[in-house]
């Protein structure tokens, strides 16, 4: 049975403009900054008076990916992308006609609309208590990754004058100062939304976030205790003065700025202390009372007690943001694990590129930070106190199960159960019955993907194990597995990306305990990093070998896997098994292969295929025969895959995209893309799953991989895409794909203005149907344990 074809959005009302051309609405997401919104460096929010504001991380690097913000945005997602030149990608282009300019959306904005719609699910009183304390904190890194790499980058480029105009069509200050400006809005936003909604709705359930003036005596006295004998002693309050220059200030740490006086020659001073970042963010006053530790700092007689003789006239926290991006020339690096670790020292170094304080201020103290720290007033966000709302990760995880989403633990996929034994199944024996689609978290990947690899390195009969890592946990079984296969004499693979950003010290921890082990631990290619999920296991059977393997869109993660969607693939399928084979060649030795037998490969083949596939879609039309693209992914920039979607739009070919974060098309635009719907789905889960479907003439082709359509994807990464040949499973992805772009389904809808609209009920005010909600039930109907 063939899939359904949703119906296209009818295009927005007015005509296409005279003589063929292609009238673009205007778009409030690529609007400058006009210079009279300015006054005194600040961005004045009159240019979009829609919002007030303040994301690891595929709901959406997030994800991301500092390992707290799963649930939101992955980092990877805000990796720059320095080729983005649209004059560079025109000029590349031959053939077709021609497409009108400012088709593409700013990314930026694009970003900052998709951190947006985190907070809405923490303003959203239909989302558990906890989790919307849980959104407000993921939304608050989210934008701290924002800064420390997109910012950053922008600036550096800007610095170095490289920087272009963005595919938008926006010059780099442009771009720069409309971030200014959204983003104080949607901060400002944040903080009312925690002051005004969740902080008295926690109260209301027993759980307060209190200041220091709130507490009673006896909180006070007990808090002093912890202050005396825990904080006090890891404290180090510096001074400025002539024989004290202004100290560093690490990125995202907390701090206050205290001004002192000498009561003898009565000069006041200027001193800084350090919040510990290694100590909770809030400490618990009494039962269900809590407290940020800069406020128990800050207390009058703890003050006293870090400056002795001195009078307490003020103080005030206040947090800054660095640039933290990585910069390695491995062209020159003789040993890449050794530049990278200096470049990891560093970027702690890296300048800063925002500056929060609380609104309370003294403007002479803002203005000896301002001055100390070079930067610019644009660059200030003054905002009500505490800072840092990361800190609600620790309020998230007080165990309150009733104010959270209710428990789901995944069960083992049906096609690896063993139904009759206790025993473990044999997941090599079930490989060799049928192809094994998985679908996490609603698949248990510990029973799966840890299992298969688990299997591997316990089976006499395996001869060798090649693994991709980009991503793994501290603790990880993965490791553990291919540890324990080197150990027992099989021949173990890793290539480790240690460039991983922020994951890098734990790669280069586990790159090195995996080469003390046995492991042939390889780095991958030069001036490319390694974003492909691929297992292959060579077993023997008999007397021939026969190749196992798995190609996933997700990271080996165990504990990311419960919060991240992602799909998989178990195969015994030769011919993925030698496309496996010859990949892994190729990142460990000297291969120039570019073509595959069902995988498509960046950067070399990965980018061509997709558009050839989307432009074969519109000879399947004019053909009369079915065609349809669908395309799930974190983001979607690429000029040249967007100008294809266009094409086939022009054409009468109906596009439907799922996108997590960041979009630059411009859908339902007429005479340009009325055939196109782009939605973007958030919640307890990270969607970050990749599926790309076509019609194909009524022979459906589905792919699944890890690559994003970016610049930094197609063109600096090796990734891999394999072809679903299973017609069950491309039915199943097509499903997915259909309720996911159902207008039943609650999501987010783009407009052709670049503005995203919130759809959670239907006409009636009734709750629309959460895909992911109905997936859990799905999964736990088969095991009798469905809601009701």
């Amino acid at each position: 049975m063939k899939p359904a074809v949703p119906e296209p959005s009818p295009p927005p009302e007015g005509p296409a403009a005279g003589n063929g051309a292609v009238k673009l609405p205007p778009a409030r997401s690529d609007a400058p900054v006009s210079p009279v919104a300015r006054k005194n460096g600040f961005m004045s929010q009159s240019d979009t008076q829609a919002e007030v504001q303040h994301p690891q991380p595929p709901v959406g690097s997030i994800a991301a990916h500092r390992q707290h913000a799963v649930s939101a945005a992955a980092v990877s997602d805000l990796e720059p992308d320095i080729d983005a030149d649209l004059d560079a990608y025109e000029e590349s282009q031959a053939g077709g006609g021609p497409l009108p300019q400012g088709r593409f959306l700013d990314r930026e904005r694009s970003w900052l609309a998709f951190n947006e719609r985190v907070l809405e699910l923490a303003e959203d009183p239909n989302t558990p208590l906890l989790e919307r304390a849980n959104f407000l904190a993921i939304f608050a890194s989210n934008l701290d990754e924002f800064f420390m790499v997109r910012v950053a980058g922008l600036k550096r480029r800007i610095a170095t004058g490289v920087a272009t105009r963005s595919a938008s069509g926006l010059q780099p200050r442009e771009v720069l100062e409309m971030i200014w400006a959204r983003s104080r809005e949607l901060m400002a936003r944040h903080a009312a939304c925690y002051h005004e909604d969740v902080a008295p709705a926690l109260a209301e359930e027993g759980i307060h976030l209190v200041r220091w003036t709130e507490l009673t005596e006896k909180e006070q006295a007990r808090l002093f205790t912890l202050f005396r004998h825990q904080i006090f002693p890891v404290l180090t309050p510096l001074a400025v003065d002539p024989a004290h220059p202004f100290p560093y200030i690490s990125g995202l740490s907390l701090n206050l700025a205290v001004v002192v006086r000498n009561p003898v020659s009565g000069h006041r001073h200027f001193a800084r202390v350090k919040v510990p970042p290694l100590l909770s963010r809030f400490l618990e006053a009494s039962p269900g009372r809590y407290v940020p530790i800069e406020d128990v700092i800050a207390a009058p007689n703890h003050l006293e007690e870090l400056f002795p003789g001195m009078e307490i006239l003020e103080h005030h926290a206040f947090r800054i943001t660095r640039n933290e991006d990585l910069e390695v020339e491995e062209d020159d690096a003789e040993n890449l694990l050794q530049a990278l670790e200096k470049e990891l020292m560093r970027r702690r170094f890296g300048p800063p590129v925002r500056l929060e304080v609380e609104e309370s201020i003294d403007r002479e103290v803002l203005d000896l930070l301002v001055r100390e720290l070079k930067i610019s007033e644009a660059e200030v966000y003054p905002l009500p106190g505490p800072l840092d709302l990361t800190g609600l990760f620790r309020i998230h995880s007080l165990d309150r199960p009733e104010l959270k989403y209710p428990k789901f633990v995944a069960g083992t996929h049906r096609d690896l159960a063993e139904v009759e034994s206790a025993s473990a199944p044999d997941i090599f024996a079930a490989l060799r019955a049928r192809d094994v689609l998985l679908h996490h978290p609603y698949d248990s990947f510990s029973t799966s993907v840890q299992a298969f690899l688990e299997q591997a390195a316990a089976d006499p009969d395996v001869l060798a194990i090649k693994q991709t890592l980009y991503r793994t946990s501290g603790d990880s079984p993965i490791v553990d597995a291919l540890i324990d296969a080197a150990e027992s004499g099989k021949q173990v693979l890793v290539l480790v990306e240690i460039k991983a950003r922020f994951d890098e010290h734990a790669n280069i921890k586990w790159a090195r305990k995996l080469e003390e082990a046995g492991c042939h631990v390889v780095y991958g290619l030069v001036g490319l990093k390694t974003h492909c999920k691929l297992s292959l296991v060579v077993r023997q059977e008999g007397e021939t070998l026969r190749r196992y393997s798995h190609v996933g869109t997700g990271n080996y993660h165990p504990k990311t896997a419960r919060l991240y969607e992602d799909l998989g693939l178990l195969t015994a399928d030769p011919q993925v098994g030698a496309d496996l084979s010859d990949l892994f060649n190729r990142l460990s030795g000297y291969s120039r292969r570019e073509t595959y037998r069902r995988l498509l490969v960046a950067p070399k083949s990965l980018r061509d295929g997709l558009v050839a596939r989307i432009d074969k879609e519109v000879q399947h039309h004019r053909a009369g025969r079915p065609a349809f693209v669908r395309i799930k992914v974190n983001s979607m920039v690429d000029e040249a895959v967007i100008d294809a979607l266009y094409r086939a739009s022009q054409a009468g070919v109906p596009v439907d995209i799922w996108v997590r974060g960041i979009c630059a098309v411009r859908p339902g635009v007429t005479g340009l893309s009325e055939n196109i719907r782009v939605r973007s789905i958030l919640g307890r889960f990270l969607e970050h799953s990749r599926v790309f479907a076509f019609g194909n003439g009524g022979e459906p082709e589905v792919w699944i991989g890890s690559a994003d359509m970016m610049h930094r994807n197609l063109d600096r990464r090796i990734e891999a895409l394999v072809r679903v040949v299973d017609p069950g499973h491309r039915a199943a992805l097509n499903r997915l794909l259909d309720t996911g772009m159902s207008d039943g389904t609650a999501s987010w809808h783009l407009g052709p203005d670049g503005e995203w609209t919130r759809h959670a009920t239907d006409a009636d005010g009734q709750p629309l149907r959460n895909v992911q909600e109905m997936l859990i039930d799905a999964r736990r109907r088969r095991r009798g344990t469905a809601t009701p």
